[in-house]
């Protein structure tokens, strides 16, 4: 968790929201119990990915079956302190991509995203936070894809623009957008 700690202290935030997001991210190591678990049933961390083709136009989405909605690969830390092995775990099992590379090895983004009550897998699950960590993540465009039938539906590649207009949580698409933007921008 220290190494942890210590990624996040020399993240660099874009803006107000990651500046403010990072803050409740390294109050939540320091200060709450579990928090990279589901045994702190209000607030855990996840890690996400946003995975580009080597040209930079696309993200590759998943049809989420929960929100009904194309989006980014991730999942939760359980107890795993490095986010990026968890985000490159989750993008495999997700999307069923072989070659998959972290563009850097730095942290991407960061989030303090709101789940909404869902069921999953016939239980109940309440209204919590995510402490997301994002990474940027690179695959070749031509490999085969395969969905995760108990997460989504389908995979594909979306142009950019379209990738951030997602229909989940209005949310997203200030975070799929702001995403785009630190991809263009930075130079990645």
């Amino acid at each position: 968790m220290d190494r942890l700690i210590s990624q996040l202290e020399r993240y660099v935030p874009w803006n107000e929201q990651e500046a403010r997001d990072r803050e409740m991210l390294l109050y939540a190591l320091r200060r709450l119990e579990t928090p990279l678990t589901r045994d702190n049933v209000v607030a855990h961390f996840s890690a996400s990915s946003w995975i580009v083709n080597p040209a930079r136009t696309h993200a590759l989405m998943a049809w989420h079956n929960i929100y009904k909605a194309w989006s980014w690969t991730g999942g939760h830390a359980d107890g795993e302190a490095d986010l990026l092995s968890v985000a490159l775990r989750e993008a495999r099992e997700e999307t069923g991509l072989t070659r998959i590379a972290p563009v850097t090895r730095d942290i991407f983004s960061v989030e303090v995203l709101p789940v909404n009550p869902h069921v999953k897998r016939r239980r109940f699950v309440s209204a919590h936070l995510h402490l997301n960590v994002t990474y940027l993540l690179e695959a070749d465009d031509g490999q085969a894809l395969h969905c995760k039938p108990d997460e989504n539906s389908a995979v594909a590649w979306k142009p950019l623009a379209e990738a951030a207009d997602c229909r989940e949580e209005p949310v997203m698409s200030v975070i799929y957008n702001k995403l785009n933007q630190k991809l263009i921008e930075g130079g990645f």
